[in-house]
């Protein structure tokens, strides 16, 4: 039998000093009241009641019992209580894995989030590398790539695309690439964690996806280095929106290949269980959802 429920229905006959009381209080037949009563007591190998025909008592070790009984019950409720709350009101730690150059996108969202929720405190933790969000006790990751972990709970916040771009002493060294296949001659830098490898994907403009394998002398996790390593004119890269598009405008570098269109990805929210959802992860990511809708123009431009 359920201990609890047993704790709970021994608590009652000792208050109401009767079992059918106690039935009737918990909506309970007699016989189980009885049922719940006698499986403690074999537990314990100790009488805990003494009955009669006419009223049920505590023996001295069900006194003892009770007592202590009382004690558990009552701090069950307070946690119960207290759990409660926290699943009413925006509190507690809200652990929080970002991709690095996703930041400056998810900044104001935690700057709101403090603001609306005194209560609540966020600890948030960057980089660009596979996470175990179970192991690290993370409640929620916003990146650019698609977790590794089926079994987590995914919410798109924003589709993006890349942008193939080279600064313009590259071309005047090298030429541009005038076909996609002409990338294979180039020196391509890589991010390491792009899903597709060495195989850069495309929407040619036929509408049919189209890709092609590179190679170059940078495999890297690090969006500023591969920056650095374009914008000092030694390679192309295809590189997100949210990164180039501020190197394009002030015309560090040109786009390449106009008429292939990079395919889109998506920046997610992954958290590891929609059941019971705290109400912390909740309010974060509907914040989060509302912040990356007023950037869908600059994260996916047309």
């Amino acid at each position: 039998m359920d201990r609890f429920t047993s704790l709970t229905v021994f608590a009652q006959v000792a208050e109401a000093e009767s079992f059918s009381a106690a039935a009737r209080r918990l909506n309970m037949s007699t016989t189980m009241v009885s049922n719940h009563v006698q499986a403690l007591e074999e537990r314990l190998g100790a009488r805990l009641l003494n009955r009669t025909t006419r009223r049920v008592g505590l023996t001295e070790v069900g006194r003892a019992y009770y007592e202590r009984c009382t004690r558990i019950l009552e701090e069950l409720e307070e946690a119960d209580q207290a759990a409660g709350l926290l699943q009413t009101t925006v509190r507690g730690t809200l652990r929080l894995f970002v991709g690095t150059h996703i930041v400056p996108f998810v900044s104001p969202v935690v700057v709101e989030f403090l603001g609306r929720h005194p209560e609540a405190s966020v600890q948030l933790d960057s980089g660009e590398r596979n996470i175990d969000m179970i192991e690290e006790g993370f409640d929620l990751a916003i990146r650019a790539v698609q977790p590794m972990d089926s079994s987590l709970i995914v919410r798109k916040l924003a589709d993006w695309h890349h942008i193939l771009v080279c600064t313009p002493s590259y071309i005047e060294k090298h030429g541009a690439p005038q076909r996609l296949d002409d990338l294979r001659r180039h020196n391509c830098l890589r991010f390491s964690l792009y899903p597709f490898g060495d195989e850069w994907q495309f929407i040619g403009p036929d509408e049919s996806q189209m890709s092609v394998k590179v190679s170059g002398n940078l495999v890297t996790n690090n969006a500023p280095t591969l920056r650095a390593v374009a914008l000092d004119g030694q390679a192309i890269v295809l590189a997100p929106t949210f990164i180039a598009l501020p190197d394009l405008a002030a015309k560090l570098v040109v786009p390449l290949l106009p008429d292939h269109r990079p395919i889109t990805f998506a920046i997610n929210a992954s958290y590891p269980t929609r059941h019971h959802l705290s109400t912390k992860v909740r309010a974060f990511l509907d914040l989060a959802a509302e912040h990356f809708a007023r950037h869908r123009a600059e994260l996916n431009p047309d």
